[in-house]
């Protein structure tokens, strides 16, 4: 088989075969340590916080962390505190003329932006752990498993212990990225979404079989559904539309030729995960409107709809924030004045449009027209998890991986990781995993 004739081509190029290794082992590190109970919390007794992170907004952070956070794990803070101090940095980049001038520094500025963004978060972690531990008594842990007390000690010790593990899963992702395979930040993240899969599956499995709710047959039904929606999730992802771009190159004679058509990509989704993590950021928002209005109408109606993560307003609301979102960091992301400018720099125009401010602006206005149907696109994908649980009444931890933030992510990862494997391939002359064809010949 090709597959099979593939893996055996990645083992005999001993550079990818280490990257890989290592990789897998670094994730098995990161696996155990959310495994790991915080020191003086009784882990028999943690039953309550696993109920209470099921369903709605915990239930999301908890698959994001791989269940460390309904474990109380040492990294129960997961790598979000990172993934929220990138989001800020990148944000702040375009207010703060100092950011600004260190992206433009290359390699050095990147670094200098990598300190920062670390330094801010150690002063995430510093906010939430404390959060975190005052919140466990609430989220369901009796007093009798804190087999320390809740004092000074405790929460000193806790604190410290979260911090490092938050940092250490940083510099686990840190370590992937520059030794191993893929990105390592949101390796960690898919990893962490992916062991709470077989669970949910089991239990959507328990609850349609062994109760008669549908038996196999319904199984099979939302297997296929979900197959059909990663198919989507990956179009999304890879579609792009093709600019035509041509260069004029000067003859030995002093004319000017015309070279062979290329194309400049902009990407249907340029702004990738980011809006759906913004618009999940702030959906907590309404639900504390609501709290502060208390008990009139208009306050239980708010706590009533925005707290139910499948409702409908809530979804309505979620949908119309990605899609403003979407055009938002597309604007900040996309820089089409440079884009602009690197193409008049090396004597590239696109037909019957002058180099320049015009191509800036001509780049601007297919991207607004690109960014509709893409931002709709990634909005129905987003809540697409609320319509399989209202319409077929899966359970809420399964529907979770039928779109959103989880299975764009990923998608989005596998994909990226795929492309890197398919390069040291190509490169030592084997078929890659992208596309079949015949084995490449060394070049004398």
């Amino acid at each position: 088989m090709k597959f099979i004739e593939t893996l055996k081509n990645i083992w005999k190029i001993t550079e990818l075969k280490d990257r890989i290794l290592l990789t897998l082992g670094l994730l098995l590190v990161y696996r155990f340590g959310a495994q790991v109970v915080l020191p003086g919390i009784d882990a028999s007794q943690l039953g309550g916080l696993a109920a209470s992170t099921d369903e709605g907004l915990l239930g999301l952070l908890n698959a994001f962390t791989g269940g460390a956070f309904a474990n109380a794990s040492v990294f129960a803070l997961g790598i979000m505190p990172y993934i929220s101090a990138s989001i800020v940095v990148q944000l702040m980049g375009i207010a703060i003329p100092y950011l600004q001038k260190l992206q433009k520094e290359g390699e050095s500025g990147r670094k200098k932006i990598n300190q920062i963004t670390r330094w801010l978060t150690i002063a995430i972690c510093l906010v939430q752990a404390p959060g975190y531990l005052a919140s466990l008594p609430s989220l369901g842990i009796p007093s009798s498993a804190f087999l320390l007390g809740t004092g000074t000690l405790f929460y000193v010790s806790s604190v410290l212990i979260l911090v490092t593990g938050c940092i250490f899963a940083m510099w686990l992702g840190e370590k992937i990225t520059d030794k191993g395979i893929g990105n390592g930040i949101s390796l960690l993240i898919m990893v962490g979404i992916i062991a709470t899969l077989p669970q949910s599956f089991l239990q959507e499995y328990a609850a349609r079989v062994t109760e008669s709710n549908g038996g196999l047959i319904m199984i099979l039904i939302e297997i296929v559904i979900w197959f059909v929606i990663i198919l989507a999730s990956v179009l999304l992802v890879l579609a792009v539309r093709k600019i035509e771009v041509q260069y004029a190159r000067r003859t030995s004679s002093g004319a000017y030729e015309r070279s062979a058509r290329q194309f400049l990509p902009l990407k249907l989704n340029a702004s990738g995960v980011m809006p759906i993590i913004f618009a999940q950021a702030i959906m907590f928002v309404p639900t504390l409107i609501g709290k502060s209005l208390g008990s009139s109408d208009v306050g239980q109606w708010m706590q009533s709809q925005f707290s139910d993560l499948f409702g409908f307003w809530y979804n309505v609301v979620f949908a119309l924030l990605i899609i403003v979102f979407t055009y938002f960091y597309t604007a900040i992301t996309v820089p089409t004045n440079k884009m602009a400018d690197d193409l008049k720099r090396s004597g590239g125009f696109i037909p019957g449009i002058r180099p320049g401010s015009e191509t800036s602006e001509y780049l601007d206005k297919i991207m607004s027209y690109i960014t509709l149907p893409g931002s709709v696109f990634l909005a129905l994908i987003a809540v697409f998890p609320a319509f399989i649980v209202k319409l077929m009444n899966v359970q809420a931890g399964w529907a979770l991986f039928f779109g959103g933030t989880s299975l764009l992510i990923m998608v989005g990862v596998a994909i990226d990781t795929m492309q890197q494997v398919n390069s040291y391939l190509l490169n030592r002359h084997y078929d890659g995993l992208m596309k079949t064809g015949k084995n490449r010949k060394a070049v004398a």
